[in-house]
């Protein structure tokens, strides 16, 4: 009897850790209300609180902690190509009653700037780096600083032709990533939504020392990983997908790098397949083109994510939270939520949405950053508005 009980027991278990959803994680409704008036729900479980931690930004992106323990966002102030982007300092970020200390512009004046990142060279010099459009800076970081405290170095350029009617104004963003073995990675976008392109660095990842030395390219085919995210010695990005076939295919993209080909633009991603672009064939064709470790609907524009520790919490431990920006069709709808997955990339399911109501577009998610074991904080760059998630 008691070998039946047991060998129950272990099967209920079973179950119950490959089960669905639960009530726990059924969607309610979270009044927002904002400075500017508007008032609107969001959907999140109801074991979450979701508030306006910061307001008034331009088009905040990104979120990066410094060696100290600061907060830095990156804003890239508009969807064209400027120079009036700028770095913010969110100092004195308060978990428990949701707020920030004081609000610094770290700097000013920048192209598009989408990703900063903090790395100590073998010489042991802290720099933070500042991804832009057209190149990657390094200044020297002093803790607790306001402004940069140096001159700016150049460490590396990137194709720069921005939004010029010349290459159909694609994909402004660079995104720089530093790695335990002392190495950056930088994502570049391509030129265009489908071509062959001219320039090297376009569609890639790529590798180099910190002073921007040893470059060279680890992933080639990649249409655009806006971000990306070194954890656990594994460095993870999202990708988005060509946007001419059609309102269900291909799928935007998450993967785990490795060195090789991800196939763009003669390859494309629809479910679990990789299939053929008629319009870009190849000879090798698609064969030997790396799988992604999870997909989303195709337009849905995957950025942003940030991943939550095994046995954390009993909300988020061992998954990864994604931002769906959303398609640039309000009429195709896809995405403009936050999405929950397991680490492996299974079990999606939706974790905060409704920023998409009856055709109006209420935000826009983009940057994640967790800032406890079930808290996070994630930006809106269309309402400019920084929100935080937690218990």
């Amino acid at each position: 009897m008691h070998r039946v009980v047991v060998l129950l027991i272990a099967a209920l278990a079973i179950v119950l850790s490959s089960a669905p959803a639960t009530a726990a994680d059924a969607l309610t409704p979270h009044r927002i209300s904002l400075k500017d008036g508007r008032s609107f729900d969001l959907q999140a479980p109801a074991s979450l609180r979701i508030t306006p931690l910061a307001e008034g930004f331009k088009r905040p992106r990104f979120f990066t902690r410094s060696p100290d323990g600061r907060i830095f966002l990156t804003d890239m102030h508009d969807l064209g190509d400027n120079t009036r982007g700028a770095i913010y300092i969110l100092d004195g970020f308060d978990a428990a009653n949701g707020k920030v200390g004081k609000i610094t512009a770290w700097a000013t004046g920048l192209r598009n700037p989408n990703s900063v990142a903090f790395l100590k060279d073998a010489q042991g010099i802290q720099w933070i780096y500042v991804a832009l459009t057209d190149s990657l800076l390094r200044y020297r970081y002093t803790p607790g600083e306001l402004h940069p405290t140096g001159s700016a170095q150049l460490v590396a350029r990137f194709p720069d032709r921005g939004m010029s009617a010349a290459n159909g104004g694609w994909h402004l963003t660079r995104t720089v990533v530093p790695s335990g073995n002392g190495k950056l990675y930088v994502s570049i976008g391509s030129s265009c939504n489908a071509c062959v392109e001219t320039e090297a660095l376009r569609a890639v990842v790529i590798e180099m020392n910190p002073d921007g030395s040893g470059q060279r390219i680890v992933a080639r085919g990649l249409r655009n990983a806006v971000w990306m995210a070194m954890v656990d010695g594994q460095l993870l990005a999202t990708s988005q997908g060509v946007d001419h076939l059609g309102p269900n295919m291909p799928n935007e993209t998450f993967y785990a790098i490795k060195p090789g080909d991800y196939g763009w633009p003669s390859c494309y991603v629809t479910g679990k397949a990789i299939k053929a672009d008629p319009k870009y064939p190849r000879k090798e064709g698609c064969a030997n083109v790396l799988h992604p470790l999870a997909t989303f609907p195709a337009h849905a524009s995957a950025l942003g994510f940030d991943v939550f520790a095994k046995g954390e919490n009993p909300q988020l431990g061992d998954e990864i939270v994604v931002a769906l920006h959303g398609s640039g069709s309000i009429r195709l709808g896809h995405g403009y939520k936050m999405v929950r997955m397991r680490r492996d990339g299974s079990g999606q399911r939706d974790l905060v949405s409704g920023f998409l109501r009856t055709g109006k577009v209420m935000g826009r998610p983009c940057g994640v950053l967790r800032v406890g074991p079930d808290a996070f904080l994630f930006s809106d760059d269309k309402s400019g508005v920084i929100y935080y998630v937690r218990p």
